[in-house]
C-alpha cells in the first residue's frame, strides 16, 4: 500500500469554508452554517450522518439574519 492510498478516505468532506464565527442567537457557524455540535463531532459521524447534515445546511441559511449598522442602529431602534 503506497502513502497516497492511506490518505485517501471514502468520507464526504467537511463544509468548513474557514470562516468560523458561530451566530450568536443562532448557534449556527456563519460561514458552514453547521451546529457548534455538528462541528465537534463531525470526526465521528457515519457518512450518513454527514450527509443528513450537509443537506440540512442550505437551509439554515435564512436563519442567520445580517445586523447591519451596529451599535448606532440598535439604539434608534430602541427609541423609534
Amino acid at each position: 500500500m503506497n502513502d497516497d492510498q492511506v490518505w485517501k478516505r471514502d468520507e464526504i468532506e467537511s463544509p468548513c469554508v474557514r470562516v468560523c464565527v458561530v451566530h450568536p442567537e443562532a448557534r449556527i457557524c456563519t460561514g458552514c452554517y453547521r451546529t457548534t455540535d455538528e462541528i465537534a463531532g463531525w470526526s465521528r459521524m457515519t457518512p450518513d450522518e454527514r450527509r443528513a447534515v450537509m443537506a440540512a445546511l442550505p437551509g439554515r441559511a435564512p436563519l442567520l439574519r445580517k445586523r447591519r449598522g451596529g451599535r448606532a442602529a440598535r439604539k434608534d431602534r430602541s427609541t423609534g
